[in-house]
């Protein structure tokens, strides 16, 4: 008998309409999901609680971390635009990279020297690759608006920042965690829908109905009008109860939930688990049951300002100060400052 699994998730990746995002990366062997940004955004960020918490914790923890640069950088990245603060404008930029695995921002300079930084939504650039296959040029495109960045060949100065997470088969763009965490979201989003459909049902499996005459069949006209009472008197959570009243021979018999179907909280929980380790956030600190990793809450949140949140943020400065060195003078070097002690737990 299939499981839960089976006919929730199972069934749409035969159907391949539903564009799962195990599906996606079945087919296209990874390098489609990374750039199907809004694929990863709806599936995950606006339909996942987990992935939603997740990626507000690391954009939000690293963008309250502050680089430190003397002279015109340091108020470029402070304030990068008169619309955004720097905590706002760099937490745009790791929610992107998290989700998309690429994260883009443009210098806006007046008479070469840099005044503003604005980021790009990574599903509006596209890399255009040189004959050597890494990016040589940068194509932006919103609506009918389309601008292509390049970089100097004499000052090595690009308007344009592009900043991705490895990604051991592609030259051009960053690899999504989500999409490493692809089967485990769908899983878990599965999950839910089934969740909702048992409690729509007021948490009662279904049932069959029997008939026992000696036709052993109904007509079209009772088949459609039995079909029609079911629809619209006997399901939904408002008619939960409800008595059925059967003639004709009909017997109702209840089906009961099998073993293998009663384990799809667990599987959520692994499954929202797997998540959490993909984006590198311990799953204590969502809260999850069951997991014993760590000792207590501190250690946890340590291990993620430790082991995501500082990596991230220091290679985000080191890549600045390459970027930013060719339109100043003296650039200096970005670096970031110190811990406070909430972050060591």
């Amino acid at each position: 008998m299939p499981t839960w699994i089976d006919r929730l998730l199972g069934r749409e990746r035969k159907s391949g309409a539903s564009g799962t995002l195990y599906e996606l990366a079945r087919r296209t062997g990874g390098s489609q999901v990374v750039r199907d940004v809004q694929g990863l955004v709806r599936t995950g960020y606006e339909r996942n609680a987990i992935v939603h918490r997740c990626v507000r914790l690391i954009a939000e923890a690293a963008a309250s971390r502050t680089f430190i640069a003397t002279g015109p950088p340091g108020r470029l990245l402070s304030s990068p635009n008169p619309d955004q603060s720097g905590p706002e404008f760099w937490e745009n930029f790791y929610g992107h990279l998290v989700l998309a695995g690429n994260a883009y921002v443009e210098l806006s300079a007046l008479e070469g020297q840099p005044r503003e930084m604005y980021v790009l939504r990574p599903d509006r650039v596209r890399a255009i690759p040189g004959i050597r296959g890494w990016p040589q040029t940068y194509e932006y495109r919103a609506g009918e608006h389309r601008r292509v960045f390049e970089r100097d060949a004499v000052s090595q100065r690009s308007a344009l920042f592009h900043m991705r997470l490895f990604s051991p088969a592609d030259d051009a763009y960053g690899y999504s965690p989500l999409q490493a965490a692809a089967a485990a979201l769908d899983l878990h989003n599965a999950g839910g829908r089934w969740a909702k459909s048992l409690l729509d049902n007021a948490a009662r499996p279904s049932g069959a109905l029997v008939l026992d005459n000696a036709e052993g069949r109904l007509s079209a006209d009772q088949y459609d009008r039995l079909k029609a009472e079911l629809g619209d008197v006997h399901t939904g959570a408002e008619n939960a109860g409800r008595p059925m009243l059967l003639e004709g021979g009909l017997d109702w018999k209840p089906m009961s939930l099998t073993p293998s179907d009663m384990d799809f909280v667990e599987a959520r929980r692994e499954a929202a688990r797997e998540i959490a380790l993909a984006l590198g956030v311990p799953p204590l600190l969502l809260g999850l049951p069951g997991d014993n990793t760590y000792a207590n809450y501190a250690e946890a949140n340590a291990s993620f300002w430790r082991l995501t949140v500082e990596p991230l943020v220091r290679k985000t400065a080191a890549s600045l100060s390459v970027w930013l060195a060719p339109w100043f003078d003296t650039p200096g070097t970005i670096t970031v400052a110190e811990s406070e002690a909430h972050h060591d737990g």
